[in-house]
């Protein structure tokens, strides 16, 4: 082969080393939640995007298959092309000895191609697709899955064969890119981001709602002993005194033996005619209380509240005994912070609502 053919060759590998670096990098750097959604839109390029991020394996594979190829060529290829012209004017033009010529040239040909192959065709595309990894992996994911089709036989037996090895070495194989963090790395992420400044969260917000999964139904309700609850049998005119009285909307009902049968939100009361402000409130307009558990997770909570409709639950021991009450507004300022009004006194317990 002459010089510049050698020279073409090692341009197309350089390219060809360079692409299948990138697009390693690019699916595995990729995030699943730039891709879905550009999937979910219809983009054909985005769901072979997907699909490469979902079968990382065999994409790693390929491309393994593919720098291996391009690296060993271009060795084989370039190096005796530059060799070639730097031998000739050497031994001619400079009149160095045909051995010590051949050295220098050898030595010459074998740093540049070292040079171009780690510089052009590995850190370059390495950092640019780590750099703009969801653009990367739409641009060069589809094309490597081609690729993969082209070669599948061959793939699937160094998949095949480096997944056994794993297997034996008690490593469990993944064919899919991690998308998702645990609540520890993801705690870290934002203590990591707030410290070099690319958070703010001066206000909490994001470190209360990473805590939320900490909290049990135990720890955010208001205890039977702290409740402010109104009787069975009391009178709109009474439920309006206690309003007054303590600022809150809602209290829990309680029959005459204490147990708790449902509660009355302010709003119940105010529909009530005037002649029936002297009459106990109609159970009909008492309504019911949701069922948690002591351990139940705050999230848990929340779900059943939404789900019930309603804005206060009571806590159950196993016993069957009511420990307390969860308001929704206790939930809620677990996850965004204290929540404060007029009526509250710095340092307050809310025993209603």
């Amino acid at each position: 082969m002459n010089p510049e053919a050698g020279i073409f060759w090692l341009v197309i590998l350089l390219l060809g080393n360079a692409f299948f670096v990138g697009a390693e990098f690019a699916v595995m750097s990729a995030r699943r939640s730039q891709i879905e959604p550009l999937a979910d839109a219809g983009s054909r390029r985005a769901k072979t995007t997907l699909w490469a991020m979902e079968n990382v394996s065999l994409m790693l594979a390929c491309a393994q298959l593919g720098i291996t190829v391009c690296s060993l060529l271009i060795l084989n290829v370039a190096e005796p092309a530059i060799k070639e012209l730097l031998l000739i004017p050497l031994e001619h033009w400079v009149g160095i000895p045909h051995e010590a010529s051949y050295a220098a040239s050898f030595l010459v040909a074998l740093l540049a191609v070292t040079f171009l192959h780690v510089t052009l065709g590995e850190m370059v595309p390495k950092n640019i697709s780590v750099s703009t990894a969801d653009k990367a992996a739409l641009l060069l994911a589809p094309p490597l899955v081609y690729v993969s089709k082209a070669v599948r036989p061959v793939i699937a037996v160094l998949n095949w064969s480096a997944n056994h090895i794993l297997r034996l070495m008690r490593i469990t194989p993944k064919d899919e890119v991690t998308s998702t963090f645990t609540l520890e790395e993801v705690q870290s992420i934002v203590q990591e981001s707030t410290r070099h400044g690319l958070v703010d969260d001066e206000s909490g917000l994001i470190s209360s709602s990473l805590e939320f999964s900490g909290q049990t139904a135990r720890s955010v309700m208001v205890p039977l002993a702290e409740l402010v609850t109104i009787d069975v049998d009391a009178t709109p005119e009474e439920f309006e005194r206690l309003v007054r009285r303590t600022g809150f909307s809602r209290f829990p009902v309680a029959d005459h033996e204490g147990n708790l049968t449902g509660y009355l939100h302010l709003k119940d009361v105010m529909t009530i005619p005037e002649e029936g402000f002297r009459r106990p409130v109609s159970v009909g307009k008492v309504r019911t209380l949701a069922n948690l558990g002591p351990e139940d997770e705050i999230e848990d909570a929340l779900a059943v509240m939404q789900r019930t409709g309603t804005h206060l639950a009571r806590v159950i021991s196993p016993e069957g005994r009511t420990m307390g009450v969860l308001f929704l507004e206790d939930v809620l300022e677990v996850l965004v912070g204290e929540i404060r009004d007029a009526t509250q006194v710095q340092g307050e317990r809310r025993r209603g609502d």
